[in-house]
């Protein structure tokens, strides 16, 4: 089966530095084939017959920690998931260059639509926001963003079960995957 694992926090600010050669031979130690990685932010495409997600995020969390010396969560979805639900974005997700759009993915066991619950309505004179199975779909204008229910969640508990990607990084994966 295809998959992606998404790093939470790595490369950020010179903290928690990977090299993307030294990730992808921690994910083919692990037995994972077809592995390569995109962008420096900790996007690692593979294959592997464990279709266990918590094992596979368990594999994944502890050759890191193996490998660099700390602690990483990591997000995992499969092909199908990350299609199905690119499939099903909303008409607004990542249509204008002066709004902001990131698809926020749940790590498990969080599920997207408890983190949902856990921020509250959206405030929807500044931002919009779906959910499709991990991911929510989120966007705000540029020059109102800091107004944003989704954008005060950094450094909260629960910005700590969550990975975000913008909506181009995604598009460029589900590419990779297919």
């Amino acid at each position: 089966m295809r998959y992606i694992a998404l790093l939470r926090g790595i490369n950020v600010g010179g903290n928690n530095k990977v090299s993307m050669g030294e990730l992808k031979q921690a994910f083919e130690s692990l037995g994972f084939t077809n592995v390569s990685t995109y962008i420096n932010s900790g996007n690692v495409i593979f294959d592997s017959r464990e279709t266990n997600e918590v094992k596979l995020v368990r594999m994944c969390e502890d050759s890191i920690k193996k490998t660099f010396g700390f602690l990483v969560k990591v997000a995992i979805i499969s092909q199908s998931e990350l299609h199905d639900a690119l499939c099903h974005s909303p008409i607004w997700w990542g249509s204008s260059e002066t709004v902001k759009h990131n698809a926020i993915v749940a790590i498990a066991p969080a599920r997207a639509v408890d983190i949902m619950r856990e921020v509250g309505e959206a405030k929807p004179e500044y931002e919009k926001v779906a959910v499709r199975g991990k991911v929510i779909f989120w966007s705000a204008p540029l020059k109102t963003f800091g107004r944003t229910r989704y954008s005060k969640i950094v450094g909260t508990k629960t910005y700590q079960h969550v990975t975000i990607r913008n909506a181009n990084t995604m598009r460029k994966l589900h590419a990779l995957v297919s």
